[in-house]
This record gives C-alpha cells, structure tokens and sequence, in this order.
C-alpha cells in the first residue's frame, strides 16, 4: 500500500478546524439537546395518556427514524421554512438537538423515576412543594446516576456527526471526502479521520471516567 503522509500534512489545517466544528456540533447539540429532554422526560412522565402522547410520539419517531434521514429533512425541509434559505451550519446543529433531545427525553425520565419515591414522600412531608422536591432532593440523586448515559450520548453525537457532510457541513468527514475526491485516494483521507475521532471519543471517554469517579 502507497502511503503518501504529504497530503494529509498539507490537510491537516482543514482537518483541525473540521475538529473545532465537530466539537462546536456536539456540545451545541447536547446542551440544547437536553434543555428539549428534560422537558420531554417530565411530558414522558405524565399520567394522561392523553398529555403525555405528544412526548411518547416525539421520542418513538426520533429513535425510529435514522439520523441519515433526520438530517437531510431538517437541511432541506425544516430549516429553509423558518430561515428562508438553507444553511449548513444551523442544519447541523438543530438536527443533532432533536435527534438528542429524544434520547436525553428517556435518560432524565429514567434517572428520576429510579429515585425512590420515598424520597419525595419524605421532601413533602416536610413541607416542600413538589417543584421544591424535585429540584432539591430527586434531581440532585439522579443526575448522577445519568452521568454515564449522558457521556455516552456526547460520544455518540461526536461520531454521528460525521453524517453532517452530507449538507457541506464543514466537519471532518467533509474534509475527508474532499481530500479524497482531489487526490482520488481513500487510505489518507479516511485513516486520517478516523485517527481524529478515535482521539476525540478516547478523551473523552477518559475525563468521564473520571467525572464518574468524582460524583
């Protein structure tokens, strides 16, 4: 195999800044992402079938449908209905949040609800209001308990946000393919990009070890 460490020299700026839109797609995506989530967690908790089924729709038709597709509505769909024109950029963004808004939904919703309901029983028997008991005794237990879930959905975003390059997103698989498509090679462009995300997932796979080890 030919091996031609020169080109991806000469792509690696484009790589790095690729690497600072990766990351600026992901922590975007899981703040907003899970801003939308605790929302729908709570909507997931509610005890009308009737209040709650917009929420169980939301979740079953984000986790239902792929990604792949999610994107490609949102850019050429969702997007220019609000904004007027496409962009890849805010296409990017709003379609990792609500694909994450859904699985961050179910994480919160199983966090609270593995709280012992005694918990609670015991914050409004001593006065509190049920915002005041959710806010100061359950959240508290079970946002630890979704640490680990919620580094796992960071992880994954990072890696899912490989499929932006199909709307010009300039992350690094845009890069990867087109550094492949100027110098019609596939070994660089690829390996390359994978040695990027394989860092980025390992990092952080460590400081949320450690995150976990310090709650």
């Amino acid at each position: 195999m030919d091996f031609n460490f020169d080109i991806i020299w000469g792509y690696m700026p484009l790589f790095l800044r690729g690497t600072l839109y990766t990351i600026g797609f992901s922590i975007a995506s899981i703040i907003l992402g899970s801003l939308l989530g605790l929302g729908i967690g709570f909507g997931r908790m509610l005890k009308s079938p009737l209040w709650r089924w917009p929420f169980d729709t939301y979740v079953n038709i984000f986790r239902g449908t792929p990604l792949y597709v999610q994107i490609l509505i949102v850019h050429f769909g969702v997007v220019p209905f609000f904004y007027g024109s496409t962009n890849a950029l805010i296409s990017g963004v709003v379609a990792l949040s609500l694909n994450s808004a859904a699985y961050a939904g179910e994480i919160f919703r199983a966090g609270i609800q593995s709280v012992d309901s005694g918990q609670s029983e015991a914050a409004l028997s001593l006065g509190m209001t049920r915002l005041q008991s959710m806010r100061f005794v359950v959240l508290p237990q079970a946002i630890k308990r979704m640490v680990p879930a919620f580094g796992n959905e960071f992880i994954v975003l990072v890696k899912d946000s490989s499929l932006l390059a199909l709307v010009a997103a300039p992350e690094i698989m845009y890069w990867g393919n087109t550094m492949k498509g100027q110098y019609m090679r596939i070994w660089e462009p690829y390996l390359t990009a994978a040695v990027i995300y394989f860092i980025l997932t390992y990092s952080l796979n460590k400081l949320l070890g450690y995150i976990e080890r310090r709650m």
